[in-house]
């Protein structure tokens, strides 16, 4: 390629810029720019509703974990139900335990 040649293409190439920069308004942004901003701020809010909702549901998950191992009640009707799921004892002897639990005997 001669130098004449890469002149005439560099001039063509002045004269004819190109479809993004025609005419006055040529440079204006579209009309549908906010959709981006907006977008992006509803994004950050939303993982930061998920953040606080999945904290808030551990700390009350484990709260709510204290308070049964806490209650010696609660943790007694547990072994007996986890005594009969083992087979350890039968039906009856759970039922007759349970109300001796809930009766306070």
């Amino acid at each position: 390629m001669t130098m004449t040649t890469m002149t005439t293409l560099a001039a063509q190439a002045a004269a004819h810029p190109g479809p993004w920069n025609d005419g006055p308004g040529a440079h204006d942004a579209p009309a549908w720019w906010p959709v981006f901003p907006i977008t992006f701020g509803l994004f950050w809010v939303a993982v930061a509703v998920t953040g606080f909702y999945l904290i808030r549901r551990r700390m009350a998950a484990t709260a709510a974990a204290t308070a049964r191992a806490s209650d010696p009640m609660a943790r007694a009707q547990s072994l007996l139900a986890e005594r009969f799921a083992r087979g350890e004892i039968d039906e009856d002897e759970y039922h007759v335990r349970m109300s001796a639990l809930r009766n306070g005997a």
